[in-house]
Order: structure tokens, then C-alpha cells, then sequence
């Protein structure tokens, strides 16, 4: 799927073409752009980080060296220079653009954990009772980090049935959360914190996140560690990563937090991303995709991406160029802006209509794409979908 990147935008990629083996470069209208091609005219940051065939040697440069050399990226293309540089993305191969080094998921949407408090505890209170104070999260697997495109094969594993036995089994409440995910760059030392009002520093960029979920193996293992191998099997990102240089226009006010957040995550000026979020599916044996949820993500979320990064070091863990933190499920307050199908159904006691087909979780075949826009100066821009069907177990 082409995407037209205004000239401003500059989103980074990996791509491969024939015989070109991977190599780093950024989209400009619907092309790609080498820049290794180009590399001898930035001078912003070494050769060597824009001549890498993945974004982490950039990832160690830090935030000043990042906006300065996406300002550069910006006066090439508008003087020309990177026009002969230029491909079709329709000629390219796309892959995962950085190296996941860490990867941790938050479950920062209040209307997402109310929903679920209630699915799971209903006649309790829905929130757990840390949730207002702390943006909870667990520690996933980076090497089931996949770009988009990647097929995802239904995963088997422990399911307790409605008797109580225990089976071995595929799942049969397979999902999709949609998410959002910034790559972290800069690293920290053991020990060292990481400040609520300098965390967007480490924030290189912006992609999308499905969080593959297999509701009934998450439902017999979280307790008492949480998700495991109902999350573990797949998660998948965008090949695009929006740099945050780009998305200046987006940043608005973040929700007020009631009660008021630890002094250690209570930022001055606390912001958050105002990206339109959707999800599509379309289902195993047609050609048509549906959309099934619409949200906004700067309502959605509760904690926000400096609460997370803080939070994350907050015991002195370290960060490390390649890290990758994820949102949770983005939901709003309305029926239709639930962000995963667990929310929508109600755990699966009310089926969806996707055009003629009925979904309570996900069929074999059926393909789940995200897709969001961000403000862009007078228009919009995509940070690039990610796409992934199901394949049986």
C-alpha cells in the first residue's frame, strides 16, 4: 500500500529492492529515499547512522542530533537533493525498521481497564487498585516483534475450559489490540532515572502497535505474573517510524489525571498525541475490509508516554537505543471506540457484523489492519498502517 508523506514528514523505513540488500531510508511523497545514497551530503549526524541498514546506530545520537538532522532531511528535499535518491515504494520490500532491543506494554487507557475491569470482575470495581497511581505494564518479548505485513499464526497453548479441565489447545479467542508505540533512543546506566520533564528526549518516534492477544490462554495464566504466552507470540509494528520532529502539530494537552500523579510523574507541561486511530478487518474470504473502531488516542489514553518512560526507570532500570514502549489498548467512552474486540463483544457475549460476517474474536484468514493520521499544518499526515492475517494454528 503506497502512502503520499508530505515533503515535511520524512518518516524512517528499511527497505530492500531486488538485488539492494536493506538499507535506511525515508519516505517522500510515495517514494523512498536512500540515504545512504545521499549520505555524503548530511551533516548533521556521522555517515555511518544514515549508511546503517536499521535506525539503531541513529537511536544512540540523541534528541538534539535527531531534530537537526530531520530539519537537514527537510532543506534537502525541498533544494532537490534527495530526488535522485528517489524509488517507488510500490518497488520495495519493507522490514522492521530498528532492532527491538526491550520491549514493555502499558495498559494506559482508562475506558480500556474499566472495560475489562468489568468483563472480568463485574460487581467489583473495575480499576485495579494501583491503576490511578502508576501506569501499569509487563515486560514482553522483543523477538516476536514483527513489521507489518507479517502473518500471524494462531497460537496454541493452556485454556481452561467451562468444566474446569485443562487443555492443550489453539486458541479460540484470538484478538487485536490497537496501540500506540514510540521507539526509545539514548541510553541510561543501571541505576539511573530518568526525569518526567526531559523523558521525551529518549522519544525518537511514533508507530503503530497491534498486540496480538489470546484472550482464554491470558485468561488461565495472568495470575499471578500477568501475560505471558498469551501475549508472547506476536506483536506487530508499523514499517514506518514517524519521528517526533515530524509531529510537532500533533502534541496537544494531556488529560488531567484525578488524582493528581506522584511528583516523580507529574510533568510541567504534560502532552500528549492527537492521532486518529483506526482498525479494519477484513474477513477470511472477501476483499473488502470494514472499519470496527475509531478513536481519538490523546482522549483514550490516561498515562502518557513521558509517564511510561519514567515510570519504566523509575527503579533505576536502563534504557537502551531499540526500546520499544507500547500504550495498551487504546479505547474512547462510545460503543464503537472499544480497541480490541474483547471490549466490543463484551468478552464475546455480543457478536460483531463485519459487513455480511459475524465475529465475537477472530477467524482464521481474516487480516486486521491499523491505520492513524495526525495533524500535519493544514492537512493530515498517515504514519503508515500495520497489517497482519491469521493463519491456522
Amino acid at each position: 500500500m503506497e502512502i503520499d508523506f508530505p515533503p515535511g514528514a520524512l518518516p524512517y523505513c528499511v527497505f530492500s529492492r531486488g538485488s539492494v540488500e536493506a538499507r535506511l531510508g525515508v519516505g517522500l511523497g510515495t517514494d523512498v529515499v536512500d540515504l545512504s545514497a545521499v549520505a555524503h551530503r548530511i551533516t548533521s549526524v556521522p555517515t555511518a547512522m544514515v549508511s546503517a541498514n536499521r535506525l539503531n546506530p541513529l537511536l544512540t545520537a540523541g534528541a538534539d542530533s535527531w531534530r537537526a538532522l530531520h530539519h537537514e532531511l527537510v532543506d534537502l528535499a525541498a533544494s532537490g537533493v534527495l530526488d535522485a535518491a528517489r524509488s517507488p515504494q510500490r518497488e520495495m520490500t519493507f522490514h522492521l525498521s530498528w532492532n527491538v532491543v526491550d520491549y514493555v506494554d502499558f495498559y494506559s487507557s482508562r475506558y480500556h481497564a474499566e472495560r475489562v475491569g468489568e468483563i472480568f470482575r463485574p460487581g467489583s470495581d473495575p480499576l485495579p487498585e494501583n491503576w490511578l497511581h502508576l501506569p501499569a505494564g509487563y515486560h514482553g518479548r522483543s523477538s516476536s516483534v514483527v513489521v507489518d505485513g507479517t502473518a500471524v499464526r494462531r497460537p496454541r497453548g493452556q485454556i481452561r475450559a467451562g468444566d474446569g479441565t485443562i487443555e492443550y489447545a489453539p486458541t479460540r479467542m484470538l484478538d487485536f489490540e490497537l496501540e500506540v508505540g514510540f521507539v526509545v533512543g539514548g541510553q541510561t546506566a543501571l541505576g539511573e532515572r530518568v526525569g518526567i520533564d526531559v523523558a521525551d528526549r529518549h522519544l525518537f518516534g511514533v508507530v503503530l502497535v497491534n498486540d496480538w492477544s489470546a484472550r482464554d490462554i491470558q485468561a488461565w495464566e495472568y495470575v499471578p505474573l500477568g501475560p505471558f504466552l498469551g501475549k508472547s507470540f506476536a506483536t506487530s509494528v508499523s514499517a514506518w517510524v514517524m519521528p517526533m520532529a515530524a509531529l510537532a502539530d500533533a502534541k496537544t494537552p494531556a488529560v488531567p489525571q484525578h488524582p493528581p500523579a506522584l511528583t516523580h510523574l507529574r510533568a510541567t507541561e504534560p502532552w500528549s498525541l492527537d492521532l486518529d486511530l483506526e482498525v479494519w478487518i477484513r474477513p477470511a474470504g472477501t476483499d473488502v475490509a470494514r472499519r470496527v473502531t475509531r478513536v481519538n488516542a490523546a482522549a483514550g489514553l490516561h498515562w502518557t508516554a513521558a509517564q511510561q518512560l519514567a515510570h519504566l526507570t523509575s527503579n533505576g532500570a536502563r534504557l537502551s537505543p531499540g526500546d520499544l514502549i507500547a500504550s495498551g489498548t487504546v479505547s474512547g467512552p462510545e460503543p464503537d471506540e472499544g480497541g480490541c474486540l474483547l471490549e466490543q463483544t463484551r468478552g464475546g457475549a455480543r457478536p460483531i457484523r463485519i459487513g455480511g460476517h459475524e465475529r465475537t474474536y477472530l477467524a482464521d484468514g481474516d487480516e486486521v489492519t491499523l491505520r492513524a493520521t495526525a495533524p500535519f499544518g493544514d492537512n493530515t499526515v498517515s504514519l503508515g498502517p500495520v497489517s497482519g492475517a491469521v493463519l491456522p494454528a
